[in-house]
Parts: C-alpha cells; structure tokens; sequence
C-alpha cells in the first residue's frame, strides 16, 4: 500500500521547526531530560517534556481552554503538517479530509486527575471538566473540529508502532477513494504515573517523552511512503522476523540508503540491529529515540518525518512495540 506526503509537522522536547529539530539531532544533541516525583511516595523519576511555551498561543483557542498537553501537542503538529502541504483548509475541502490519531499512552494527566479524586473522595467528586479528556479520541476530536473536518475521523490504539499502522490505515481511505486528502498524528504526553509504571516495568530505557507529529498524505506529494499493516509476535524470540517480514514488505533492501530507526535501549534495539543487518547492512542508521526520548503515540511518525528530512532517496523507518507488534515504512523522496 502507498500513498505521498505532502507535508509534515511535530512537536518534540527539542523544538518545532522541521529543519532545525532535524539538524540537532543529527548533530548529536539530546533533549533535556527533568525530573518528575510520585507525591504519594516521592520517588524520583525521569521524562523529556515539551516546554508549552512551543504550543502556548494554542491556549487562547475557547475549544482547547481546558485540554490536557496531549492534544494541544496533536493540533500544532496537525495544523503545522496542513500548512507545510499548502492546504487551504475550505468546507469543501475538509468534505474530503479525514484525521487518524496514534496513541498509546493517551490523556494520562486528566485521567490520573479524574480517578484521583474519585479514589480520595468518592464518585460524586469525580470532574466533568476533567472527564472529556480522558477519552482516547479527544485529541482527533479537537484536532478534527479546527480543521474544520466533521467526517472521518478515527483514532488507533497500539504500542510504539501505531504510528505506522495510522498511515498505513491512511493510505487505505486514500486507496478507497473517498477523500482527497488524510491528516495522520500521533501524540503522547507525560505523568509521573506513566514513568513509573514504565520504570516498573523495565521498559524505561529512554527516558518517556512527550511530543506530536504529523503528516499529510495525499495521491502525490513530496515523498512516496510504502506502507504496511505490522506484524504481531507472541514471543520476544519472535520479534526479529516479525520486523523483517514487515521491512522486506515495504521493499527495503539493497537500495535502502538509510534507516530511521525505533531502538529505545529496550530490547528492541538488538532486535533491530540483528535485522537491519541482514535487510540493508550498508545503509547509515539514526537511531532518533536516542535523542528526544520514547512517545510511543508519536515515535514511529517522528522517525517517518526524520527519514523524509534526511535528504536521502529511499529510507527504512522500523519500529518494534513494547506490546508485541513489529511495522515498517519506506520513504522515497520524488523526482
């Protein structure tokens, strides 16, 4: 399945800007990384957060007064992408847009929030303002309602790899032929009960990080990307071949010049050296997780965006899920 990006956007603990986020990280650099606490037993934990003064004009928008970071990250990066492809977003145009949102860890600020009070002083406590945020399409809902868009609008639950499955999923509605035009995001944001758990789990090996990205797929555009539905392993033994099948179902190969790769410091990064080493040993590899910290919603779309930036011809974006899914993309720059 293939579709074309006609524009990008993200929102990363580093900055906004395509170009210059992009130059950074591959000169090395490596976003911040702060220190949240657990206040109930004060434990000390790590995250790479956005600074909000990147989405902070957002805040003066009536509808996104009282959202949480995850959507206020998922509109710039949405909004950058729409401007980056040169969309004029009019009724008539919106009438053939869709939005697909990746998520994975979803609006855990407001929901931690809302459960809180429910937990320490009963249901009848419990926030409607808090409540709406909680539910895992309110980013697509907001991103959706400033586009304009009141059509197809779809949000994708998964792990590390939604992010490909969002645009495989994408270049589908455009294969249907119902829409001109899909607005595909992924976002994630940051709590202490989300580090924690991960810590807990011992999948902490890049810090947890916030962050968006988006892009517009269209018929034609700037890049062709190959897309794949991903591959579900059972086992971590399983995992590498499930990654292959998907890398070698996109086409990567002798002619893959590059990789953007998903390594977080889990396991997932022998994984993916065993295989890129077999599939395209000779292509350079940028390993982005490395520097602005794993969003699982948003990681896979931030490394789609990065092998679009790279300048070079055909790109392999890999991604292995904490949660047992495997996906791959191939980018190829046009003309």
């Amino acid at each position: 399945m293939n579709a074309h990006i006609a524009g990008m956007g993200w929102v990363t603990p580093l900055g906004t800007g395509l170009d210059d986020v992009f130059a950074r990280i591959h000169r090395g650099e490596v976003a911040e990384v702060k220190s949240v606490t657990n206040p109930e037993t004060g434990r000390a934990l790590s995250c790479m957060p956005v600074p909000m003064k990147f989405v902070e004009a957002l805040s003066r928008n009536p509808r996104l007064r009282r959202s949480s970071a995850i959507s206020y990250f998922a509109v710039a990066a949405g909004l950058a992408a729409q401007a980056d492809a040169g969309i004029e977003m009019t009724p008539e145009v919106a009438a053939r847009t869709a939005v697909i949102f990746a998520i994975s860890d979803g609006g855990a600020i407001y929901t931690r929030k809302f459960y809180d009070q429910i937990v320490k002083q009963g249901a009848n406590a419990a926030s409607p303002l808090l409540f709406p945020e909680t539910v895992y399409n309110a980013p697509a809902s907001h991103l959706a309602a400033l586009l304009g868009i009141d059509g197809a609008s779809y949000t994708l639950v998964g792990d590390g790899s939604v992010g490909l499955a969002a645009l495989h999923f994408g270049a589908q509605l455009l294969t249907l032929g119902g829409i001109d035009q899909c607005v595909v995001v992924g976002s994630e944001e940051c709590d202490w009960i989300l580090c924690e758990a991960y810590g807990e789990w011992r999948l902490g090996g890049s810090p947890l990080a916030e962050g968006a990205a988006a892009v517009v797929l269209r018929r034609e555009g700037r890049w062709k990307v190959d897309t794949h539905p991903g591959v579900t392993f059972f086992r971590r033994s399983a995992a590498g071949a499930a990654l292959e099948r998907a890398a070698h179902g996109v086409g990567a190969g002798a002619e893959t010049d590059w990789v953007a790769a998903g390594a977080n410091r889990t396991f997932v990064d022998a994984i993916e050296n065993a295989v890129l080493a077999r599939v395209c040993p000779q292509a350079p590899v940028l390993r982005i997780k490395h520097a602005l910290g794993e969003a699982p919603g948003a990681g896979a779309l931030c490394q789609v965006v990065a092998a679009a930036l790279s300048g070079r011809a055909d790109v392999l974006v890999s991604a292995v899920g904490l949660n047992q899914q495997a996906g791959a993309a191939r980018v190829v720059r046009v003309g």
